[in-house]
């Protein structure tokens, strides 16, 4: 019986690299187990494996079907301790819980004057690298030991400690209730998308506000201020207020770049604010701007003194690549996009990369529109239905929207267009069923539905009539964001003036530079 290849176990084991594999076998080795024991059995089986399958492991004959689930969850155990003792891994929240368990150790065997040293020692680093729930932590347990009278300092110590304690509480609550208010706008973009309507503008503004408190911004800690920024930033998002997107995108990377520490201690923060500065950017249309902070944001990645784990090379991959794409959009330079596209397509089929699925499908969109531009309809169309064919999608409706929309022009000037009507009928009402029909695609899907009986002769004087009533959209506050994702006026205009889509964009960005 072959089961997923998402197997948890399985999966942990194709992300290892050789060296953390080595360092298995290794810890393995250090715990003095007969080099048949059933777990390495199990692990060298795995390992070997292109695709999870049960039935080879059960043919193997060292373990029965009903052992095996124990059997994997200690394989699963430790292989987890072995990375967390392998120094590779070593980060500095790690460091700091590793000290609190020595402490916790030392307190145990009644040795709390060392243990309070360790304390002392793990606090200093959380303060350094701005931990301020793991202080927290370190504070209540200096507490624990000092409320004992062990130390027979409980006076001017004990003062002290409250003292920490409140601050540090105040901090916590602040940063739990800004992190909340980010969470529930980042959790409705993911699901809805922009607001569409000044209805929708109204109940977003009035629940943001009525969340949002009156804060002091001196006297916010790093991890507050980095919350505030980004409960601002995804309201902005929401709203369509790009102007404040990049305001506050680019507040929350001036405050890592003010202290290569907090790159250092906080790398993924750091590169998910230069992914939404360069967002705000591709929709403000800035593309001197963008590529400035591109330039300066790969610089700093690059250096020597950059973190690297797993999880960092994949928030950079996606970061990095989505923007060089951008990048390409706006200067209208397709064909040079197409390294950049094997590049990513590359990625994407390794097995050791674990991508979320939205930001696979946003890559299969943007290389679809990448090959509608250079008319390569077919490959077009093939990424289109990567996205339109999912159907575990759940989030992010407007990018389903345009990818449908997309697929019924792409189908068109593929002259594939033999049951376009029967598409039309099907998108529209998709759309209506999700309550998701910006005025763009409305317009478009009626010129769609109508074009089968249009004479030859008269299609250019639609195409014309259908710019016209787009033209006007372009500075709608609700709807000009649909052009970025969906450049159907450059489309029409190519059709209208008898040259190539990249043509039409790349003498917009000529101009746009004077």
């Amino acid at each position: 019986m072959t089961k997923s290849t998402f197997d948890n176990l399985f999966s942990l084991i194709k992300s290892l690299s050789k060296s953390e594999k080595r360092q298995f076998k290794l810890y393995v080795g250090r715990l003095l187990v007969n080099d048949d024991a059933k777990f390495l059995l199990l692990f060298g089986v795995l390992d070997k494996q292109k695709e999870y399958n049960e039935q080879e492991v059960l043919n193997k004959g060292f373990v029965k079907k009903q052992q095996l689930p124990n059997l994997k969850a200690h394989l699963y155990k430790q292989i987890l301790v072995s990375l967390r003792l392998s120094p590779s891994n070593k980060n500095i929240r790690i460091e700091i819980r590793e000290q609190l368990d020595f402490a916790t150790i030392l307190y145990n065997k009644g040795l709390y004057n060392q243990s309070l040293k360790i304390l002392d020692k793990a606090k200093s680093l959380a303060v350094k690298s701005n931990e301020t729930n793991l202080i927290y932590e370190i504070i209540e347990f200096e507490k624990i030991i000092e409320s004992q009278y062990i130390t027979r300092s409980i006076g001017d110590r004990a003062s002290q400690l409250l003292k920490e304690s409140r601050e540090i509480t105040a901090h916590n609550n602040n940063s739990s209730e800004l992190s909340n208010l980010s969470l529930e706008m980042y959790s409705r973009f993911l699901k809805v998308g922009y607001v569409k309507s000044n209805d929708e503008h109204n109940e977003v503004a009035s629940f943001f506000n009525s969340r949002m408190k009156d804060y002091d911004l001196n006297k916010l800690g790093f991890t507050e201020k980095l919350w505030y920024f980004k409960s601002y930033l995804w309201y902005s998002f929401l709203t369509h207020d790009f102007l404040s997107c990049y305001k506050y995108a680019l507040k929350w990377v001036e405050l890592f770049e003010g202290d290569k520490n907090n790159i250092q201690f906080n790398p993924v923060y750091y590169l998910r604010g230069n992914q939404y500065l360069l967002e705000s950017l591709f929709l403000l249309q800035n593309p001197i701007k963008f590529k400035q902070v591109l330039k300066n944001f790969e610089e700093i990645y690059n250096s020597n003194w950059f973190p690297r784990d797993d999880n960092i090379k994949t928030v950079a991959f996606i970061n990095l690549f989505t923007n060089k794409l951008n990048l390409h959009f706006m200067e209208g330079t397709f064909k040079d996009a197409l390294p950049v596209v094997n590049d990513i397509l590359k990625t994407l089929n390794e097995k050791n990369i674990v991508i979320d699925q939205h930001y696979v499908l946003v890559f299969y969109y943007k290389i679809a529109s990448i090959y509608f531009c250079l008319e390569d309809y077919e490959q077009c169309i093939f990424y289109l239905n990567k996205i339109i064919n999912d159907k575990a999608l759940d989030i992010r409706q407007d990018l389903m929207c345009f990818s449908r929309i997309l697929n019924l022009v792409a189908h068109y000037e593929a002259a594939l267009d033999y049951d376009l009507d029967k598409q039309v009928k099907s998108t529209f009402k998709f759309l209506i069923e999700i309550e998701d029909l910006y005025e763009v695609q409305k317009q478009m899907v009626l010129f769609l539905r109508k074009l089968p009986d249009v004479s030859p002769n008269n299609i250019k004087q639609e195409l014309k009539t259908l710019h016209n009533n787009l033209k006007v959209l372009e500075t709608h506050p609700y709807e000009k964001r649909a052009f970025l994702y969906l450049d159907i006026l450059s489309w029409l205009e190519s059709k209208i003036e008898n040259i190539s889509v990249s043509e039409v964009i790349q003498s917009k960005f000529k101009k746009s530079k004077k």
